[in-house]
């Protein structure tokens, strides 16, 4: 999710080679795409002279494809916090994990079904995030249907959101925006633009993003909260996403997050904050609850389509939060709103032509752990979610 990363996403959607970009070695794919680029440039003068673009776009494919190999994933938040260390391979589980983890597959096996099942909410139920630069023009949103809070208020007086910005679909209108030249980030709950400009229902704002743990707290902004952020565990949204330059590259180099329909209730696990759980099963998993896929798993053994392996490398190595309380057991794509492209659907897309729940249907559910956990009671957050 670097700024690199955004502003050619565009780029990368508009050419199906990007579906060929691979963990692969820097050598072989530069020799790919030299291959492919002989092949565009030498189609004949008049094809050359007819199409010019495509071989402009070619060329900058090559650039940028390879320019992104040789440098290190883009990360939010510092490179100790909690979403991008990777984890030791003896990291302590927690007593409880064979129960909570046997209970939470059964949740996902009676949910599986040819419309059902886990999901990856990208183009709605999502977060599109806006990388805009340090001269963009900036608004006021509108803290609304909210408690008074002067500071977060104060926070949101001056954000630099673009005026064509859309949240994303679905009645939890997310959205963030990240401007790396003052390394803030601002993100917002029920975002909406009306006759009176635009105003949200709750969220938060970050500044010094490259220092910051990935969740809320007093050092987030003066003035700040623990029960900021737009997700009810006040866990950062942009934390645990897939984003689209994770996709490019072919590999997850952070945690992930997940939303659960029956999280526990009154009760969360650090590094959450807070909770909106409703469920009083003391199986069920608490929001900030840390699963990782037991490090002894041959994934490779596994033959997964390469998605649900991207997703299973990135839960073996850093794991997955339980940020929310969702509709249905939910993993993030980063929304594609702010490039214009649909980049998931389709034969060329990355789901590649099947649907989220096909894909998840091969995940490892079964062979998750919960890491040990730091369990608090009774600090609830200021609104129940709605989601689907």
């Amino acid at each position: 999710m670097s700024d690199v990363g955004y502003a050619s996403s565009i780029t990368f959607r508009d050419l199906t080679l990007s579906k060929m970009l691979r963990p692969a070695s820097r050598a072989s794919f530069s020799l790919m795409l030299v291959a492919i680029c002989g092949a565009v440039a030498g189609c004949g003068d008049d094809v050359g002279q007819r199409q010019p673009t495509v071989r402009a776009r070619a060329a900058a494919f090559a650039s940028t494809a390879v320019s992104s190999i040789g440098k290190e994933p883009f990360h939010f938040f510092s490179s100790s916090s909690f979403w991008n260390e990777p984890l030791p391979v003896g990291a302590p589980l927690d007593p409880s994990s064979a129960a909570v983890v046997g209970a939470f597959d059964e949740e996902v096996a009676a949910s599986e079904s040819p419309t059902g099942g886990p999901t990856i909410n990208t183009t709605s139920w999502s977060v599109p995030v806006y990388t805009v630069p340090a001269d963009q023009p900036t608004v006021q949103v509108k803290l609304e249907n909210a408690p008074p809070t002067p500071a977060l208020q104060a926070a949101w007086s001056a954000v630099p959101l673009p005026p064509n910005a859309q949240p994303a679909a679905g009645t939890d209108g997310h959205l963030a925006v990240w401007q790396p030249s003052t390394n803030r980030l601002w993100e917002f709950w029920r975002l909406e633009h009306t006759a009176d400009g635009w105003q949200a229902q709750w969220g938060g704002a970050m500044q010094n993003v490259s220092s910051n743990p990935g969740v809320y707290g007093s050092e987030a902004w003066p003035g700040a909260s623990s029960y900021w952020g737009g997700w009810a565990s006040s866990l950062a949204l942009v934390g645990g996403l897939i984003s689209l330059e994770d996709l490019e590259r072919g590999q997850i180099n952070h945690a992930l997050v997940m939303s659960v329909p029956d999280v526990r209730a009154g009760v969360y696990s650090s590094p959450a904050q807070r909770d909106d759980g409703t469920s009083t099963d003391p199986l069920s998993l608490p929001e900030g609850a840390h699963l990782r896929l037991d490090p002894g798993l041959d994934l490779a053994a596994l033959h997964l389509p390469r998605l649900t392996l991207m997703i299973a490398e990135a839960a073996q190595r850093y794991g997955i939060f339980v940020g929310a309380r969702g509709g249905s057991v939910a993993f993030y794509g980063q929304d594609p709103i702010p490039t214009g492209t649909e980049p998931y659907a389709g034969p060329g897309g990355y789901f590649e032509g099947t649907s989220p729940a096909q894909l998840l249907a091969s995940f490892p559910w079964s062979h998750l752990q919960l890491l040990k956990m730091s369990l608090h009671r009774n600090r609830r957050g200021l609104r129940r979610r709605s989601k689907r």
